[in-house]
């Protein structure tokens, strides 16, 4: 869990540090984090600039039962409580964890979901169904860039490290006019990366060639009208060749791949205050992006004989939201004014147009895929004591999807679904909150493209989740220490899991096809505490843990009774921030998880593993520079798994493949403020 900077007590003699309260965006109303009846992780501004952390991948750790599948430049696949996607395709995915960054839904293209000038990521566990819908069955990340200020300020960072790597990034900000504010960002990432490809003699065929800007502006358009407007654009050109016959960080591609985004984003929100009984939000977004995903099929060269083929697949994606909501004022609250109301309707598009070009399909394949959405929603928070708080939401949303695709293949189903949740909230005191929580989240269904596929596996069904959760928050030792603890169990009908077949090519080669299925059920249960204690005015300790149980259910299955893939038992991270006096500062980070399934297909697993991280620096008004390292002791950690024969030495026999994680980094940082 992230940590504020400590706030000194203006009233006391004794410069006690306390902890300033954290606010939760990522709800129909802003709260505390303290006072939030959820499992809520908050990564602030203090964590978020550590140097070292350029990609949403790179934090994420730090929020319990959270974890991450590569298989590509970077992590852009997650899962919440063990639910998730892990990659994409041929298929279209429909993401069960909600990546927004600024209002606008990255979820199927979260490679462009960086850190550039982020103020806040959120992170919230389990359903969000009455506040997201059908994006969010496991959960949302919510990414909060910096907002414009009343007095121009802003600042510029340089990293350089190992493996080439250079960073620069610089952003400003300000009044423009006394009723305009603005902030603008830019960065520029490059590496060579950490792979060596032994066939092509070089170290950058994994690279990483990324070029970010943001803008923000904030318009005081009257006395009852504001305006935040945001525009976002990411250029990728990274490299993709990570996976070797060896498990090993050497290569032996003769084409390795790439893994490119082209993303321009723009989102805006009217706040309309002119009408004594409600707020009026109105919130459009829209995304352009251009994808493309290729890589080395067989992994190999001439020189080893065997068979050699690539896939490549370029997508265009269009996406569009549009939010009308109302929330009450004091004077509409309902029920003698003790019940706070929000409602809204919520309008969703999107397009995905894919070109694939694969060796063992000569003539191509294309496909269009377009889903619209409509939702209705609304919330009641109503007091029913000076402690005792009641929440009800409730959503409704009808998706329409079309496909077709250059096979001749069909699909136009219609789903309606709903989600909600029901909390109790008791406020023992200021420095003690204990809450339930019903929730219940869902996802639509879909359809498989991929080839070599019977009929009856090409539809798959909507799934639901219910989660029941119960939970404590509590601030003690005068304010200086925050502790969130929660307790859940989720169950998963027709729940949407992964699977893969291998076919055998003619020359006992394997090719993996991969598609969706449902299983009867799926359960989880598990904890998630988080500490910050704001130990003196010069130490900060701050934790995490996360405990989960998974099982599938599937008569007959190969699955059946199995933990779900990348649902470790347990996650933990640990930290410290030391102020050593005279400018000088260091910082210990540890971070961990558990062994986890890759697929829910076979039986190739990752192993148990702990990451050390260090920081070191020296800091005045206006300028630091940090030293720094990431997984210290170099360890040997996978990302991403498969299980296949792809060896032509050893007869394509079955093996485990898995993608390793950054091995030991050093850098250093150097940042000016003004």
């Amino acid at each position: 869990m992230a940590a504020a900077l400590p706030a000194q007590a203006a009233d006391n003699s004794e410069s006690v540090y306390t902890l300033a309260p954290v606010l939760v965006t990522s709800s129909f109303r802003e709260d505390t984090l303290q006072d939030t009846a959820a499992s809520v992780s908050v990564l602030n501004e203090e964590r978020l600039e550590q140097p070292g952390k350029d990609h949403l991948e790179d934090v994420l750790a730090q929020a319990p039962n959270v974890n991450l599948s590569a298989g590509a430049s970077r992590g852009k696949f997650y899962q919440i409580r063990g639910v998730g996607e892990r990659s994409q395709f041929i298929g279209v995915v429909n993401p069960s964890v909600g990546v927004v960054v600024d209002g606008i839904d990255m979820s199927a293209m979260a490679g462009g979901a960086t850190l550039l000038d982020a103020r806040q990521v959120e992170v919230l566990r389990g359903p969000q169904g009455s506040l997201y819908g059908a994006n969010a069955l496991a959960g949302l990340i919510n990414i909060r860039a910096s907002e414009p200020t009343k007095t121009t300020e802003g600042n510029a960072e340089l990293t350089l490290g190992q493996y080439n790597t250079r960073n620069l990034s610089a952003a400003v900000g300000g009044p423009l006019t006394n009723k305009v504010g603005y902030r603008l960002a830019a960065q520029r990432n490059l590496s060579d990366g950490f792979i060596t490809n032994d066939y092509h003699h070089t170290d950058n065929t994994n690279n990483i060639d990324e070029t970010l800007l943001r803008s923000k502006f904030r318009i005081e358009a009257s006395e009852d009208l504001d305006l935040d407007l945001s525009a976002f654009y990411a250029n990728i050109d990274n490299g993709y060749d990570a996976f070797s016959l060896d498990n090993s960080r050497h290569t032996l591609s003769d084409q390795p791949g790439h893994d490119r985004q082209k993303t321009l984003a723009l989102s805006g929100t009217a706040s309309w205050y002119g009408h004594s009984a409600y707020t009026l939000q109105t919130s459009l977004a829209v995304n352009l992006s251009e994808l493309e995903y290729g890589y080395d099929v067989d992994w190999a060269n001439p020189g080893l004989g065997g068979y050699s083929a690539t896939d490549n697949y370029q997508r265009d994606e269009r996406g569009a939201t549009a939010d009308v909501r109302f929330i009450s004022t004091e004077e509409s609250a309902l029920f003698d004014g003790r019940t706070a109301w929000t409602g809204g309707i919520y309008f969703f598009h999107r397009s995905s147009d894919l070109t694939r070009h694969y060796t063992y399909l000569p003539a191509g394949f294309t496909s269009e895929y377009e889903a619209n959405r409509m939702a209705t929603y609304g919330e009641l928070e109503t007091v029913l004591t000076d402690k005792l708080t009641l929440i009800n939401g409730l959503r409704v949303e009808q998706d329409r999807t079309q496909y077709s695709d250059s096979d001749g293949n069909g699909s136009d189903p219609v789903d309606m679904l709903w989600g909600g949740r029901v909390a109790l909230e008791y406020q023992v005191d200021d420095s003690q909150m204990y809450y339930a929580l019903i929730s219940r989240g869902y996802k639509v269904g879909g359809y498989n493209a991929t080839g070599n596929l019977p009929n009856e596996l090409r539809d798959f069904d909507a799934e639901t989740l219910w989660n029941y959760e119960i939970g404590g928050k509590h601030s003690l030792l005068d304010d200086t220490l925050h502790t969130q603890v929660a307790l859940f169990f989720q169950q998963r009908d027709d729940a949407q899991i992964s699977a893969y077949r291998n076919v055998l090519r003619p020359d006992n080669s394997t090719d993996y096809i991969d598609y969706t299925a449902n299983a009867e059920r799926a359960y989880s249960y598990g904890l998630e505490a988080q500490a910050q204690w704001q130990a003196s005015a010069a130490l900060e300790i701050y934790g995490s843990l996360g405990l989960l149980d998974t099982r599938l259910e599937e008569a007959g299955a190969y699955f059946d009774g199995r933990d779900a893939a990348h649902a470790p038992e347990y996650q933990f991270a640990l930290g410290a921030s030391l102020d050593l006096g005279s400018g000088w500062f260091t910082g210990l980070d540890v971070e961990g998880k558990d062994t986890f399934y890759f697929s829910d297909s076979h039986d190739a697993r990752s192993d148990a593993y702990a990451l050390l991280h260090a920081r070191f620096g020296y800091q005045r008004d206006h300028w630091s520079i940090t030293l720094w390292g990431r997984n210290l002791t170099d360890e040997d950690y996978a990302v991403r798994g498969f299980q296949f024969g792809n060896d032509p030495r050893k007869g394509y026999v079955t093996e485990d493949y898995i993608q390793l994680g950054a091995p030991r980094l050093f850098g250093v940082t150097t940042r000016l403020m003004f």
